[in-house]
């Protein structure tokens, strides 16, 4: 029995292995590969960047890699820039068809729930189903702004920090993820200071438009789960605390 038991601890081992292995893939060819090889392939049909030199007889994985790495834009800003905007366009339409999956839409009805809910609360309105109801599903704080201010950040610093050596821009972009976290949390936390200006809405903005996306609306159930995970949520926190002081909604 213990004979059985460690070959199938070591097989869902290989299994998480091999999943992780496979979503690293995955993201790579979608968010690196992709993006880069569509936006070389725009620069070159504008004229903003020279086609490399490709040997006749080059295999197609040379062919491919050429496309890749030795294009080169008239101008690493512009490019980056346009690189990011597209591998942002890239992710916005993963998530897009993914909330077609039915689990995958469940999971964002809840999101709605959470958010109808938090909203309910901050209004000082009694937390029912049919209060929640009638509130909005995008909610300015939400993690999803937080997400798209990262991207955001990421794309301009990134636009102008250029290195000939490809690895070396991959461990640079890598070593600077915290500072573009960073930065990302400082500016969400600045405009939260001011939310009824002109910055913050700004700055939440395209977190609003994907939330129209990773909200979808609840039914009475799913609403009475936020109202109940909420409530049991404000136990641990102090007795004086208000709606204004909720500062992030999930």
């Amino acid at each position: 029995m213990p004979k059985t038991s460690g070959a199938k601890k070591t097989g869902q081992s290989a299994g998480a292995v091999t999943s992780i292995i496979f979503a690293l893939l995955f993201n790579v060819l979608l968010f690196v590969a992709a993006p880069l090889l569509l936006t070389n392939y725009g620069f070159m049909a504008l004229g903003w960047a020279d086609a490399p030199a490709i040997a006749p007889d080059a295999s197609w994985l040379e062919t491919i890699k050429a496309f890749l790495w030795e294009v080169k834009p008239h101008s690493w800003i512009a490019f980056n820039l346009a690189d990011g905007l597209v591998r942002t366009g890239f992710f916005v339409f993963m998530i897009f068809t993914m909330s077609y999956i039915k689990d995958i839409r469940r999971v964002f009805e809840y999101h709605g729930a959470e958010h109808k809910t938090v909203f309910t609360w901050e209004k000082g309105l009694a937390l029912t189903p049919d209060n929640a109801h009638i509130q909005r599903r995008q909610h300015p704080r939400c993690g999803t702004s937080f997400l798209m201010v990262v991207m955001i950040v990421a794309i301009v610093l990134f636009s102008v920090i250029k290195f000939d050596a490809l690895w070396l821009n991959l461990v640079v972009r890598i070593a600077l993820m915290p500072v573009v976290a960073g930065l990302s949390y400082e500016i969400i936390r600045y405009a939260a200071k001011k939310e009824s200006g002109a910055i913050f809405k700004l700055m939440t903005l395209p977190g609003l438009w994907l939330q129209n996306i990773t909200t979808q609306e609840p039914d009475d159930s799913q609403l009475e789960v936020a109202i109940e995970a909420l409530n049991e949520s404000l136990k641990l926190e102090p007795t004086t605390v208000t709606g204004a002081q909720l500062s992030v909604a999930a």
